[in-house]
């Protein structure tokens, strides 16, 4: 019984270990993959082609693309896509990093 808690205690571990984890601050309300959020701060769990997006107890999982840049971004940066109150995000650019993370629209399936 002990060996399979310590299994699952290590594989546990491992999955939160590999998982990337970024802050970012929403200037606005917009959002992302169709889901509504807030204007705050949000903490971004990256693992393999998901990002959860956290704010206190709420969060919103979508699929993300993961992309490194050729040079490390000096902040952090939110690009946006659309108009007015239709505003999403497209992109996310990690401060210190080469990462970029990119929210893609969903295509007419």
């Amino acid at each position: 019984m002990l060996k399979k808690f310590v299994l699952a205690f290590g594989i546990l571990a491992l999955a939160v270990a590999s998982a990337e984890n970024y802050k970012v601050t929403l200037s606005q309300p917009t959002s992302v993959k169709g889901k509504k959020l807030k204007a705050g701060d949000y903490r971004l769990n990256v693992a393999d082609t998901k990002c959860t997006i956290v704010s206190g107890k709420e969060s919103v999982e979508v699929p993300v693309k993961v992309e490194t840049a050729d040079k490390k971004f000096d902040t952090t940066a939110v690009r946006y896509s659309g108009t007015g109150d239709q505003q999403s995000i497209s992109e996310i650019r990690i401060g210190g990093t080469k990462t970029r993370l990119v929210f893609q629209e969903q295509s007419g399936l």
